[in-house]
């Protein structure tokens, strides 16, 4: 099926790394003339100012430098992962180093037994620990999923991305029937440590811009479906060896739903996976796909970047609100990744919407509109973050005398704290804050009984 001018971008920009050289970008600077640049693909876009081609120059430079980069981290990534197998058979000292090691530095893959199905906290518990393991080899996932959730697998599945030309994004689908009602959980895995792609996806700063939804971050998009046309058509002609995300997910979503009419589902996603799980149902509601709206139950991001400009929140919002959709948008303390693009650039503005449920250091949770500090290099806040890193360096000794010895962080992780105390905000990204603060954390929003619905900014129902 075509795709109509609603669902088609008639205002957009495209970077193309791979067509620009230095000089090239050099002369960008330069010039405030985009339309006969040949790395930057735009249409009804002439002219950007200087501060907005500045971020244009390092967006293409970074993607390059990955790009050249790309099979080495692969290489080196698959290296790992091997090692990593290995330990895992090879006597007590190799486990040892293996959970030190596993797991992008937290070892952690049981479901907490202190947070049952039922409980306020249940659903956020399964969401960051199905995000969590979105990260591992499928083998790895479904020995979870199966032998120690006890959950159905429904499958783990490579996407591909049309301007990559690779299987660049990947999600999975768990059911879980111990809940009443039974939930079906989508997971989209976020940047993966050496995946070159992925990280190109997060700096690419390419936009389209839709009739009623507003301007979208392109990386993310990409990521999902879009077509090369430019266009989001409700339907296309699938190709069972080049899977699309939003394609093959919704059409298993419907597979699923419709036998059974109490099924719900829950979207969720860390990182780059939160910006797809909370672009999902947008794009859902652009096809009118209403009977898979009804069904979506709620929507959890970790660590999400921002997604679109103003238009695309307000549109969003009313989605959510129209369908009765809770979105929880969890952010810890000072991670970066959240606080990306930035918010003041007069050209791309792009803004969170929705409320921000915020955990410090202490990971005592508050409800704000928007994260403190929303641009990451904020001169307030140049202390603040450095003694909040040093803190979570001494915590990391603290956690398992306190809680018990699944909170020992691994040695890279306790690497990682080292080197964000001189860049802080990397480290909090980890999704380890994020099980964390879903495990320990205090929280208002907890007592509610309905939760955040998505027109909400604070929590409406108090016990």
């Amino acid at each position: 099926m075509a795709a109509s001018n609603d669902q088609t971008s008639k205002k957009y920009m495209v970077l193309k790394p791979d067509e620009a050289s230095l000089i090239g970008l050099i002369r960008f600077l330069i010039s405030g003339n985009i339309e006969s640049k040949q790395f930057i693909e735009c249409l009804r876009v002439k002219k950007t100012s200087l501060k907005h081609r500045v971020y244009i120059f390092f967006s293409i430079f970074i993607q390059n430098v990955l790009q050249f980069a790309a099979k080495p981290l692969s290489v080196f990534g698959s290296i790992f992962e091997l090692w990593l197998n290995l330990l895992a058979c090879n006597g007590n000292f190799c486990l040892f180093l293996l959970n030190l090691l596993r797991g992008h530095f937290d070892r952690r893959v049981e479901l907490d037994k202190n947070i049952k199905p039922g409980d306020k906290k249940y659903f956020a518990e399964l969401s960051v620990m199905a995000s969590k393991i979105a990260y591992e080899n499928k083998a790895f996932i479904k020995a979870v999923v199966e032998d120690k959730w006890k959950m159905e697998l429904i499958g783990e599945y490579d996407f591909w991305n049309e301007y990559q030309q690779k299987y660049s994004t990947q999600g999975l689908i768990i059911h879980d029937k111990t809940a009443n009602p039974d939930m079906i959980i989508v997971a989209f895995r976020g940047t993966e440590l050496f995946n070159a792609d992925d990280w190109r996806t997060d700096f690419d700063l390419s936009w389209h811009k839709f009739q009623s939804m507003g301007k979208v971050h392109s990386g993310f998009i990409k990521a999902l479906g879009l077509q090369n046309d430019q266009s989001w058509p409700p339907t296309i002609d699938h190709d069972n060896k080049k899977p699309i995300a939003y394609y093959t997910i919704k059409e298993k979503l419907r597979k699923l739903l419709h036998p059974h009419s109490r099924t719900k589902f829950i979207l969720t996603g860390h990182s780059l996976g939160g910006a797809l799980a909370i672009l999902f149902p947008a794009v859902l509601a652009l096809h009118d796909e209403t009977c898979i709206l009804e069904r979506l139950e709620a929507i959890y991001t970790f660590g999400q970047p921002r997604v679109g400009d103003v238009k695309f929140g307000d549109f969003v919002k009313e989605q959510l609100k129209s369908y009765d959709i809770k979105y929880y948008r969890f952010v810890y303390n000072h991670d970066i990744v959240p606080r990306l693009p930035y918010d003041d650039d007069t050209t791309l503005l792009f803004r969170h919407f929705g409320t921000c449920l915020f955990y410090n250091s202490l990971y005592e949770g508050k409800i704000f509109p928007q994260e403190p500090h929303r641009n990451y290099f904020s001169i307030r806040a140049f202390i603040t973050k450095r003694l909040d890193a040093l803190w979570e360096l001494v915590r990391s000794f603290l956690l398992p005398h306190l809680y018990g010895p699944e909170y020992r962080e691994g040695l890279l992780l306790l690497v990682c704290r080292l080197f964000g105390l001189l860049v802080p905000g990397f480290p909090a990204h980890g999704i380890q804050e994020y099980i964390n603060a879903v495990r320990l954390g205090t929280a208002e929003f907890w007592r509610c009984k309905e939760g955040i619905t998505g027109g909400a900014n604070k929590c409406f129902c108090s016990q």
